[in-house]
């Protein structure tokens, strides 16, 4: 099966509906914009709930030395990054030892080769839709980039699928372009960073029949 991250989680039965329907990784998002923000003290004890053997990832957008010491200290696992250069992301994972994934937007096939350069060394690149100019947030807006583009030029990197994704097309998704990793956020939510339990069920089960 395709490992899934359901992303954005902000409460106790979200965090442990994820555990059961077998997400591998979890997202907690540390980016004050997002309707799905935690401070890290908040994040903590849903951190404390997902058991050893799942990720528990940090959504970063350009953070500092401080917000990542303090995620990491809350319990993370995982650096996911937005808006940084390769040598941050070097610096980040020289620093701390653990895995580093970069996400980055994609319109067109140039914006893949872009983000492998970008991603330095990072151990995963994360393609999600490009944002709006006018959009508050690099991800987690709901929207798709046309799946197609990874036919002909896949990363030589690992790589997972974000951006659009739902019950509805995640299998077709996957099927496509055979990610490392698929990634859910406001595809399972039933408004503006609350997460549905019946969605995130659908999700799974879909992954599972891709």
């Amino acid at each position: 099966m395709t490992p899934f991250k359901i992303c954005g989680v902000t409460t106790p039965e979200v965090t442990d509906v994820s555990v059961a329907v077998g997400a591998a990784h979890i997202g907690f998002n540390f980016f004050p914009p997002s309707p799905r923000h935690l401070d890290p003290a908040s994040a903590a004890a849903l951190i404390g709930r997902v058991p050893a053997g799942i990720g528990r990832v940090a959504v970063l957008v350009a953070p500092d030395d401080a917000l990542v010491a303090a995620v990491l200290a809350a319990g993370i696992d995982i650096l996911q990054l937005h808006d940084v250069p390769p040598e941050r992301v070097a610096a980040l994972k020289s620093r701390y030892g653990r895995p580093v994934w970069l996400a980055a937007g994609v319109k067109t096939r140039a914006d893949i080769a872009a983000a492998e350069r970008a991603a330095g060394p990072a151990d995963l690149l994360l393609l999600d839709a490009k944002a709006p100019n006018d959009a508050p947030l690099p991800g987690g807006n709901g929207l798709a980039f046309d799946w197609r583009l990874l036919h002909d030029h896949r990363p030589t990197r690992p790589f997972g699928l974000a951006g659009g994704l739902a019950p509805g097309n995640v299998a077709a998704a996957i099927r496509s372009v055979a990610p490392a990793l698929v990634d859910v956020a406001s595809g399972v939510e039933e408004g503006a960073g609350v997460k549905s339990v019946e969605k995130i069920r659908a999700f799974a089960a879909e992954v599972r029949a891709a």
